[in-house]
């Protein structure tokens, strides 16, 4: 099963363009106009090649006002960036925390250990599904993405996994994904994010940290993408409700997304 394919970049975490990933009937999302990543802040727009090559036109940084005050994305030449905070109704959450967590033990133990974790994780995605400021964000997300003079199109969180994985997910399932093919490449980010957090994860493991606590900051599971999905399921009634009633998707930006987005053979 396709899933979004690596660009080896040398600054930029996590980095994977979403072109080749199977629709059914021997369609494709198209090649080269829509990547996610992770955050932006170490890109090194002259020296790093891989990027360059990409032609991005705009970046769409998902993550709240701190973590963009703290880690301000370097944009490659010539892309404009768009803001579309997904959890600024709820900016203490875990994912908006993940560097800080990992340099705090003691902290990440509080708020995560004896099992909470992945709980707090579930709970999140349920608030990214369900939550109007992150609707605000996804829709905005999705209109951008469905202008043909924004792309090729880079959006990203801070790891690349837990905001961008749920919107990846909500534009594959909207040009025809199967749940099975948006699982395997919402999936797909362990390895990247496990290597690109290596030296914060050490160095919680060597401050006393709880091994499963950090794993459980830096992973994603199925538990949690099939908890967002139950969430539209039970509020929308399936995809179509959640796009057009929660997200407020005219069919027009529907149109769009599939006509500039998905090829066939």
């Amino acid at each position: 099963m396709e899933t979004a394919r690596t660009v080896p970049a040398a600054t930029v975490v996590n980095l994977r363009d979403l072109g080749g990933i199977a629709l059914g009937r021997d369609r494709r999302v198209r090649q080269g106009v829509l990547f996610r990543s992770g955050q932006l802040s170490e890109l090194v727009p002259d020296h790093d090649r891989a990027v360059a090559a990409l032609g991005i036109r705009t970046v769409v940084d998902l993550r709240t006002a701190d973590e963009r005050q703290w880690a301000p994305d370097r944009l490659p030449d010539r892309a404009r960036l768009f803001v579309a905070d997904v959890l600024g109704d709820h900016p203490g959450v875990a994912p908006a925390r993940l560097k800080a967590l990992l340099a705090d033990p003691d902290e990440a133990d509080r708020a995560l250990g004896g099992g909470r974790a992945e709980e707090l994780f579930a709970e999140t995605y349920r608030k990214m599904v369900l939550s109007p400021g992150a609707a605000a964000a996804y829709r905005a997300f999705l209109e951008t993405v469905a202008d043909p003079a924004a792309r090729p199109v880079l959006f990203h969180c801070t790891a690349g996994k837990d905001r961008t994985g749920w919107a990846a997910a909500v534009l594959l399932m909207i040009l025809g994904a199967s749940r099975e093919t948006v699982r395997a490449d919402f999936l797909a980010v362990n390895p990247a994010v496990r290597a690109a957090f290596a030296p914060y994860v050490q160095k919680f493991l060597d401050g006393g940290g709880d091994p499963a606590v950090a794993v459980a900051i830096v992973e994603v599971r199925p538990r949690y993408l099939d908890v967002a999905l139950d969430a539209m399921d039970e509020r929308w009634g399936g995809l179509d409700g959640y796009v057009r009633t929660g997200l407020r998707l005219p069919e027009a930006v529907l149109d769009r997304l599939r006509e500039g987005l998905v090829i066939t053979g």
